[in-house]
Formats: structure tokens, sequence, C-alpha cells
């Protein structure tokens, strides 16, 4: 490694331009971080306080950016930042918990940090000029820059999350390409590999791009919602990301109202189905969506989407319910309900009724009264009918369940083999006691008038042509005669009662 020693500062301003292409130049040199940390470690003080000095000339020095020094500059971050990153750590484990996981930290860090530094100075600079810098940062340069972005250091990825943003900002001509291979990027997380370090920093990026999009939106900006933010719901890491994707999606709405409609209808088509903690991401972005939505989008989605807030108020999940609960605590959203009662109150009823006595958690039910309670006081006919609807529909259903376990038993007892002995008029009184018995009656009660019922049809369509004919006599019933024994016999004649003995002393006494 050539050093040079003499500082910038300390030089001819004649001499300095040269004496900072080749402190670049020198930053160039590459030392390994990994595999012997403790190698070269004079050396790399050496090139960490070159680069020091390169950050703080560019920051407080102006008319040092030159033509001269794009290429050398733009060479040496190149140099030191495209590399090949290892292979994630934890390729199909768990996801990042980014609470509970300890991130792994780029090795090389030391130097990378201030090279990070230099080009953001640079590019910062007064003196930059983009139409010079084009010639190197093109779109190569800006694909690899993106695949950087997978690197598991968050430090890292920080920096990148700025230099990108600074480059869309200064590269008029590569904006489509920045947004269309951070798309690439999103659609092959979704669908092929559900495993990128960077997502959570690209939509951070791409939420400041949204705030600046022009009105009215260019069909591909509401294809990338459509395609690309609402699909990235579905994935299993949604936590790591979430509030970053909510962020965008709500900046598209404010932008054009006119998406809130199939925003909707795509969030309820990835609603989870099992998984508590996503559900609950999924009701803190609708809030946010309905925290921005106008009265006339909201007529449009309310039925499906009150469907789906009856099925989370009835979730089991306490969490679930409580999250959907808290809606009628947001005035804007109690607005939009109290102009809608008609439509939704009788969607919500019977899941707030329900549960108001069935759920497990008493918070829940405490939730749930306020939220019957502000019903009621938005139009009290209205509920007193849905009460009224309620009461009906249930005794309804306990009427049709109860027939249908009456079929159920019938259609048992029809495959019993010993029901081809019964006479078909027996079988038909069945069936008719089965679906007409009262459910309040015992059912052992039941089980033995259907029997009995069952005996007297058998008995009188069993009898036969003879019985028939003797049927004008009258019937006498016959006495048994018990057979006659003598020993019996003259014992009972022989014996005396002890009430008689007692009764003629007392009269010889007397």
């Amino acid at each position: 490694m050539q050093i040079t020693g003499k500082a910038l500062l300390d030089a001819r301003p004649e001499e300095r331009e040269d004496l900072f292409i080749q402190k670049i130049r020198q930053c160039c040199v590459l030392f390994d971080f990994v595999s012997d940390p403790l190698s070269d470690l004079k050396w790399k003080e050496v090139k960490r306080s070159a680069l020091n000095e390169l950050v703080e000339y560019v920051t407080t020095q102006r008319g040092i950016v030159t033509e001269a020094i794009y290429p050398e500059g733009i060479t040496m971050f190149a140099v030191n930042l495209f590399r090949t990153l290892p292979p994630p750590s934890n390729p199909n484990g768990a996801e990042f918990d980014p609470e509970e996981d300890e991130p792994t930290l780029e090795a090389a860090w030391p130097h990378l940090q201030i090279v990070y530094e230099f080009f953001l100075r640079f590019l910062e600079s007064p003196d930059f000029q983009p139409n010079i810098a084009k010639r190197y940062i093109d779109q190569k340069f800006v694909l690899q820059l993106l695949d950087l972005f997978d690197s598991e250091d968050p430090r890292e990825r920080d920096f990148l999350k700025t230099v990108l943003h600074r480059i869309y900002g200064k590269f008029l001509g590569l904006r489509a390409y920045i947004r269309k291979q951070i798309n690439n990027i999103f659609y092959r997380y979704i669908y092929e590999t559900q495993h990128h370090n960077g997502v959570a920093e690209l939509l951070e990026i791409l939420g400041s791009i949204i705030n600046g999009f022009a009105l009215p939106l260019k069909e591909e900006h509401k294809v990338f919602l459509l395609k690309v933010l609402l699909p990235l719901h579905k994935v299993k890491s949604l936590s790591v990301y979430h509030p970053q994707l909510a962020y965008c999606v709500v900046q598209f709405l404010e932008k054009d109202p006119s998406l809130t409609e199939p925003t909707i209808m795509g969030l309820l088509k990835f609603w989870p189905k099992v998984h508590s903690p996503k559900e609950v991401m999924f009701l803190n972005e609708l809030e946010e969506i309905l925290d921005v939505i106008e009265p006339a989008e909201f007529s449009k989605v309310m039925v499906p989407l009150f469907r789906q807030l009856a099925k989370c108020v009835s979730s089991p999940h306490f969490q679930v319910a409580e999250r959907a609960l808290y809606y009628w605590n947001n005035e804007y959203i109690l607005s939009l309900i109290s102009d809608n009662a008609s439509m939704i109150l009788p969607i919500m009823f019977p899941a707030l009724y329900r549960n108001s006595k069935a759920h497990w958690n008493k918070t829940i039910h405490g939730l749930i009264y306020n939220a019957l309670k502000l019903f009621m006081e938005m139009n009290q006919k209205l509920f007193d009918d849905c009460t009224q609807k309620y009461k009906a529909q249930r005794e309804f259903e306990k009427e049709k369940s109860r027939e249908d376990a009456w079929h159920k038993v019938y259609s048992l007892a029809r495959q019993n083999v010993d029901i081809k002995n019964l006479p078909l008029s027996a079988i038909e009184q069945l069936k008719k006691e089965t679906l007409t018995e009262p459910m309040e009656h015992d059912g052992t009660e039941m089980q033995s008038s259907s029997i009995r019922n069952v005996q007297k049809e058998t008995v009188k369509e069993a009898k036969s042509p003879a019985d028939a004919k003797n049927a004008a006599r009258p019937l006498l019933r016959r006495k048994s005669d018990l057979p006659i024994d003598h020993t019996t016999a003259k014992a009972l004649a022989d014996y005396h009662s002890t009430s008689e003995h007692l009764n003629s002393s007392a009269a010889e006494k007397s």
C-alpha cells in the first residue's frame, strides 16, 4: 500500500487535486476483516485515517469536486462497497424479530462506514454536478447498489437508503429504472424467495417517492399499488416492514381517493385466517385508511368491511376483538358509522349481542357494551328492530336445528335392521311424532311415548282373522285355581291371631 502522508489542507492549492486523487486511490486497497481480523492492523488504521481526512475535506472545502474527481470517487466507492454478500445466517428459520434477535454485523464496517459517509458528502456537495456524474452513476451502478440492500447489517441498509434517495433526487433519468428494479425485488420477494433484508428500507424510500407523485397518478403507479404493495401483505414476515408498507398505502389513497375501494377489497382478500398478530396489523392499517377515506368511498366498501369487522369482534383472540372494538373510539369512523347506521348495525348487531355474553374476556364485554350503547344512541328504533330480528332469527335457528336433529334420528332409525319388522303405519306414526314432538319434553318420556304408540299399532296390525270373528263375544277373565295342599289348609284353620288371645285375657281380668 502506497502511503500518501501529506495532509490535504497542508498542501498548496495547485497540488491539492492530485493529492486528493492519490488519497482516493490509496483507499481502494481492501483488507481482510473476516478470516484474519488482526492482520495488517497498521495499514487498516492508515486507511481509516485517510478516509476520515477525505470526509472532512469534502465537507469543509468548496470548489474541490472537479471533473477529474468524479471517476476516482465513484470508483473508490464501488471497489469498497460492491461485493458478494455472505449467505444468510438463518435462511429457513423463523422470521427476524428486530426486538429479540441480534443482527449479523458487517466485519469490515470500520472502513465501510467512512466510505459511505464520504460518498454521501460527495453527493451532497454544492459542487456536485449530476450531468458529469451520470457518466459513472448509471443503471449498472444502481443495480449493484440495490443488491446491497439484502445486507444483514441494519447500519449498512440505513446508509444505502440515504444514498439511493439522493441518487433518485439528483438523477432524473434513473428514476423510472430505480422504481422498476425495486418492483422486481418485491416481485421476487413475494413470489419466489420470501426472504430479503431490505424491504423496510426500500418501502421507506418509496414512501417519500410516492409523496412526490404528480396528479393525476400514472397508470404504472396504480399498478404498483395493486400488484406490488397489496400482495406484500400476504408474506409471512409482514411484521418486519408493516409500518412502512401501511404508510405507502395511505400515501396513495391521500393522492387518489378513487383507489380506496380496490385497496380495501385487496386487504380483505389477503386477510389472515389463523395468524392473530397479523390480523391486528391489518386492523391497524385499516384504521389508518379509514382516517383518510372519503364518505362516498366509504359507502362502497362498508358492507364487506363490517362483515370482516364482525368476524374480528367474534374472534376468541382477545387482542383481535379488542383492536376491532377500538374503532368505536375513533370520532371520524364513528361519524361514518352514524351516517350509515341503517346498513352497518344489522351487520354488526348479531356479533356484538352474542359476544356481549359469550366472550371469555371481561374487557371485551365492556367494549362491546360501549359499542352497543353508541348504536342505541344513534338510532333507538333501528336498535330495537335489530334486537327483535335477532331474537326471531335465533328462534328460527333453534327450530331448524331441532328439526334437523330429529330428521337425523329418523334417518338413523330407518337404517335399523328391525325397522323391516314394523308395520308401515307404525313407521309413519314414528316419523310424525319425531318431527312434531316438542323440544322441551324430557327425552325419556318422548321415547317411551313413541314406543307405546308403536306397540299399539303393532298389536292392531298383527290381529288374525280368527280374532276378528270373536270380537263380538264378551271377554271373561279366567281366575287362576291354586292347587290344594292339605297340610297348609289345616295350618290355616288352626291359626289364631295374637290379638284375639290378648283381648280374651283382658276380659277375664276385668
